[in-house]
């Protein structure tokens, strides 16, 4: 593992070889000793990327990278902009100016600027619906040592079974909705279709 400090050394561009966690670490510690931090880990297809000799490519410089750590900054809160479009050659923003400062990111409040995606080829099954099974693309933040153990145990509504307590009443409401007395008493359901709405023969 090693240590970043620069925002151009933590600037995975899209055709390099990447990690496979990406660790944002603190310099706070949780009750065993370990760095509170984050795991970051991308998943995508994002495709090959406009090649930068080409002018236009300043308009899309966010898609060089895959991840781009930076310090945060009031002043850039997007990667990209909706008026770029009406001058790609000078954009209304160019993200990789926010790489080219390469301020000291060591101790800042950081931002984990992701480009994620996947390729659809069109195809005549895509009629009348466009199946999206096997494509997928995305980003997995999750605490890493960050607590001192699994915070969901102390959810409101978490609930433990012991061993034989399935069938209890006590412990378990749903095993008794029979002797409930506050269970409502429901007629049959029944399904007359659009009986007295509509007549599809009308249509033919």
């Amino acid at each position: 593992m090693s240590t970043v400090t620069l925002p151009q050394e933590a600037a995975l561009r899209y055709n390099t070889k990447s990690p496979r966690y990406l660790h944002i670490a603190s310099n706070k510690t949780n009750r065993w000793g370990h760095q509170r931090s984050y795991r970051l880990q991308v998943f995508s297809f994002t495709g090959d990327h406009l090649p930068e000799s080409q002018a236009e490519e300043k308009a899309m410089s966010w898609a060089r990278y895959k991840v781009a750590i930076t310090k945060h900054k009031d002043l850039e809160q997007t990667s990209s902009s909706l008026y770029s479009q009406n001058n790609i050659w000078t954009p209304a923003v160019d993200f990789s100016k926010y790489i080219d400062d390469n301020e000291n990111i060591e101790n800042e409040d950081l931002v984990a600027w992701v480009t994620t995606g996947f390729l659809h080829i069109p195809h005549a099954e895509d009629i009348p619906n466009t199946v999206t099974v096997g494509n997928g693309g995305g980003v997995l933040l999750r605490p890493h040592n960050y607590f001192d153990e699994d915070p969901s145990i102390h959810s409101a509504d978490g609930v433990y079974f012991g061993p034989g307590s399935e069938n209890s009443c006590d412990k378990n409401r749903m095993a008794c909705l029979a002797q409930d007395t506050c269970s409502p008493v429901l007629e049959p359901f029944t399904y007359h279709g659009f009986d007295g709405v509509m007549k599809f023969e009308d249509w033919l």
